[in-house]
């Protein structure tokens, strides 16, 4: 009976323990029910209290508040990385911004919050692209804009600050001086210069300017510091090179008569004649089988530095050589002397900084020599003594700049029409254009510059030998081709010529050495193109394809001398040859 008491009391406790561990069971699911529904509350009263440890400057308790698992909210990382970057842990700070920003990608706090800690790091590259993908969450964010303008600025890129100053009203000018004090009148210094206080300097006034200055012929050089007041407005000042009389300087105006020695040239020039921006410029040449004598006189029409006339003569008695590039039935040309005189007038009107416009008139005379026999009708209309007069039309546009990565695309075009009063010649229409493109690679500085520029150019009509288009290297031709010698032994007509030619050139340059008088630039190049002729007497018959490289040395920050080796990959020929552009 005892036994069977017990066994029937141990029956009696199994539905006791049962209660007791569904009790336990359910009071623990209650409990962690109880957690997880609180879990949000406790997320709230962390960032509340990181909030207040941060309003009170306790950087460190605020960090360790907003610290937690990764599947916190966006907004305890933010605080997180505040405080962080307050302790100046800038490594730290930049991974709490980084992971609410994968939660936010909408936040442009955290892009904005991301670049102030590149900006620290000196990583300046990393804060442009964070500041810029924050402007494109919040276009509107005027603390975004003001931060990248302050970067770009920092960096020397004046155009771009601007870009984006401009957009939260700045800079505005109190002040604007020029250093030194320009000796060119102060009525067309104040017309040249398109700012002033209290203005907002604006790129297109920048433009401008640069434009203005350009079409004086005076100022060569010159760079615009801005410098913050007091008043939270800016100074600005013009540091400027100034031509007058002989150059910047009397070893620049010597350097600069002398440059062209070597290929039997002087340069003789004269600047700001009674400080009114009046120019001479001119050129004498003494080669025996290229004699040149040229000069021109331009100044500002009306008082007015976007206005300019010139007036100019060009004076030649020339010996060519076509026995390469002339396909005649005669004997070849190897002895052809040409004499032409030419003289004209032309205006350049500046109407801002993205566009100008220019004008002109020339009258010229010209007769050949040593023909031997070439008179056939179709031959003989190149060699055909005779004088004209032309008139011509041309404009330069800007078609987009890109000053963030400091890249511009320009463009040109020019008509020119007459007639050659000769029975064998008669009326001539001629169209030229051009893209031209420049990019500094680098964010600050001009250690890398690239390039680029596509021409085309087409003539209607009959017209005389020098009258024709020619792709080579000689000093009176502006269609390089860097690999086919513009001379044979002195003499032009070397080169491929016509009445029609496309030309692409590409550069890229590299400054490898820059001292207080000498600047040292090299790097390679590549040239293509085609010319062509409805006679068949000219033309190069074929595409042609050069590359090689060049050095340019800039000598007393004015004076610039080009050597350049190309290769024509088609002929395999070499070409070495050095000028002084001017």
């Amino acid at each position: 009976m005892a036994s069977c008491e017990q066994l029937d009391a141990s029956r009696r406790a199994r539905p006791g323990r049962a209660a007791i561990i569904f009790v336990a069971f359910a009071s623990a699911l209650a409990f962690a029910t109880a957690i997880h529904a609180q879990q949000p509350t406790s997320d709230s009263s962390r960032l509340a209290a990181a909030k207040a440890a941060l309003a009170n400057a306790q950087w460190d308790r605020a960090a360790k508040l907003a610290n937690g698992p990764s599947n916190q909210s966006s907004d305890l990382d933010f605080v997180e990385g505040v405080a962080l970057a307050r302790l100046e842990r800038w490594n730290d700070a930049g991974t709490a911004f980084e992971a609410g920003r994968r939660k936010s990608p909408h936040d442009s706090r955290f892009l904005t919050e991301l670049a102030g800690v590149a900006y620290k790091l000196k990583n300046f590259s990393t804060a442009k692209r964070d500041l810029r993908a924050a402007l494109r969450v919040a276009p509107n964010d005027e603390y975004s804009r003001d931060f990248l303008a302050t970067i770009y600025f920092l960096e020397g890129n004046i155009e771009a600050a601007l870009k984006y100053w401009n957009s939260v009203g700045k800079p505005r000018l109190q002040h604007v001086a020029a250093d030194p004090t320009p000796k060119l009148q102060p009525r067309l210094f104040s017309s040249a210069v398109t700012f002033n206080a209290p203005q907002i300097l604006t790129p297109d006034a920048l433009a401008a300017t640069q434009a203005r200055f350009d079409n004086l012929g005076v100022f060569p050089g010159y760079r615009i510091e801005l410098a913050p007041a007091p008043s939270g407005d800016y100074d600005a000042t013009l540091h400027l090179m100034e031509r007058n009389g002989w150059g910047d300087s009397k070893p620049e105006g010597i350097a600069s008569f002398l440059s062209g020695l070597p290929y039997d040239t002087v340069y003789p020039e004269f600047y700001n004649l009674r400080h009114d921006a009046v120019n001479f410029t001119s050129l004498s040449r003494w080669d025996s089988q290229k004699r040149r004598y040229s000069g021109a006189l331009s100044s500002p029409l009306f008082d007015d530095p976007a206005l300019r006339i010139r007036f100019y003569f060009d004076a030649r008695n020339e010996n060519w050589n076509l026995s390469e590039t002339f396909v005649g039935a005669g004997a070849p040309l190897t002895d052809l002397n040409v004499r032409k005189f030419a003289g004209g007038a032309a205006v350049r009107r500046i109407v801002n900084g993205n566009w100008s416009w220019g004008g002109g008139v020339e009258f010229a005379h010209r007769d050949f020599r040593n023909l031997e026999g070439h008179t056939a009708p179709a031959e003989a209309s190149f060699f055909t003594n005779s004088k004209s007069l032309a008139a011509w039309f041309g404009a330069d546009r800007t078609l987009f700049r890109i000053p963030e990565r400091r890249f511009h695309l320009d463009s040109s075009v020019q008509v020119r029409a007459g007639r050659s009063f000769s029975d064998l010649l008669g009326p001539f229409v001629t169209a030229r254009g051009a893209l031209r493109a420049d990019w500094f690679p680098r964010a600050k500085g001009d250690d890398y510059e690239m390039q680029a520029q596509l021409r085309a150019g087409v003539t209607a009509g009959k017209v005389p030998l020098d009258d024709l288009f020619e792709l080579g290297l000689e000093r009176d031709n502006d269609l390089w081709m860097r690999g086919q010698a513009g001379t044979i032994d002195g003499r032009k007509g070397a080169a491929p010529l016509g009445r029609r030619y496309v030309l692409a050139n590409w550069e890229f340059d590299k400054v490898v050495y820059r001292g207080g008088f000498l600047d040292l630039r090299v790097g390679p190049f590549f040239d293509n193109g085609a010319i062509a002729d409805s006679s068949a007497l000219f033309g190069s018959r074929r595409w042609l394809w050069n590359t090689g490289a060049q050095c340019k040395i800039r000598v007393l920050g004015g004076v610039t001398v080009v050597l350049t080796y190309g290769r024509d990959l088609r002929s395999g020929r070499n070409v070495f040859y050095g000028t002084s552009p001017r």
